[in-house]
């Protein structure tokens, strides 16, 4: 199969585009023929070996990534089943996270994966993991929105923050979108009452007050972030925001939330990452019920993933980068 293959720590031209043996499958795993990846965050993190942190935790490898393939995320259709799997067959399209989805073919536990909503094209499908699951538990399991909230989402036109937006107009919640003069649109058609364009306006002014705050970016200081809270407000500070520094990344900015949090009435929370396939369910029926429909900004094919991830570093991408496969 032809796989996007990393060898060692780097920027995007340490990537290859090769040919690789197809992976072996377990008994609870299934072998998925991939048709399209999408590109988060985390597979520039992985890229780099970034934070140092991580390479001594070995949460990403020590001297080298612990994945040869790169991608986590991915769509496609069930080639072949381990002997232990009972719910899925060979032909059934998938969503889920994937290991190595960054290749013609990729083996995913049989519990990471879910039914392709119908209404979704494989690229759309490949966009929803990550993203989907972390706006949502940002916005109803930590942010506890509720019908009727003043919402604002910082970061409103990108990858996560557009899953925000929608979830959170969904609950019944008045959501104001934060985004660049070209996203204005973008952010209100997918269903911001109001936006704020950055560039012309700082929402931390203490103008106006929201029960809830979903920061996505982290471009303003703590406390001016709190000013733009309701006295007991919560803001939600996504850990996959900016890097924060080489050596220890988004940590000291999540221990700063914690501390604050600890001494004021308004609710400070971090996102830490996590997984369950139940937030996928919940967001997979979310699309089902047509209430959510993620946002692609872009596609590049397999062979220029180097790029994608190049695009996606710079800071500004619109909705989700996504890679054709098949």
């Amino acid at each position: 199969m032809k796989a996007i293959v990393q060898e060692r720590f780097g920027s995007p031209d340490v990537l290859q585009f090769v040919d690789a043996d197809l992976p072996e499958i377990g008994p609870d795993d299934v072998l998925v023929r991939v048709h399209a990846a999408a590109v988060n965050p985390y597979d520039w993190h992985i890229l780099r070996g970034d934070p140092y942190v991580a390479r001594l935790m070995g949460t990403v490898g020590h001297t080298r990534p612990k994945a040869r393939v790169a991608g986590v995320d991915g769509a496609g259709v069930v080639e072949a089943v381990g002997t232990g799997v009972r719910d899925l067959r060979p032909g059934d399209e998938v969503l889920g996270r994937f290991e190595g989805s960054f290749a013609e073919y990729a083996r995913a536990g049989a519990d990471l994966v879910v039914a392709k909503p119908s209404r979704l094209t494989f690229e759309q499908a490949a966009a929803v993991t990550m993203a989907g699951q972390t706006a949502l538990r940002a916005i109803r399991d930590v942010g506890g929105v509720q019908a009727g909230h003043r919402v604002l989402i910082n970061g409103a036109a990108g990858g996560v923050g557009s899953y925000a937006v929608q979830i959170a107009a969904a609950m019944g919640a008045e959501v104001t979108g934060v985004c660049s003069t070209g996203n204005v649109e973008l952010v209100r058609s997918i269903g911001a009452a109001h936006v704020i364009d950055y560039t012309r306006e700082d929402f931390t002014g203490g103008r106006l007050h929201y029960d809830v705050v979903h920061d996505n970016v982290g471009n303003h200081p703590l406390r001016r972030l709190r000013r733009a809270l309701t006295p007991s407000g919560t803001l939600v500070s996504n850990a996959g925001g900016p890097p924060g520094g080489h050596v220890f990344g988004p940590i000291g900015a999540i221990l700063r939330v914690i501390a604050v949090d600890a001494i004021v009435r308004q609710r400070l929370r971090p996102l830490p990452d996590s997984w369950t396939r139940n937030h996928l369910l919940a967001v997979t029926g979310l699309i089902e019920a047509g209430k959510v429909t993620p946002v692609v900004g872009r596609t590049f094919p397999l062979a220029d993933t180097a790029a994608a991830l190049r695009y996606l570093e710079g800071g500004h991408a619109r909705g989700k980068a996504v890679i054709t496969v098949a």
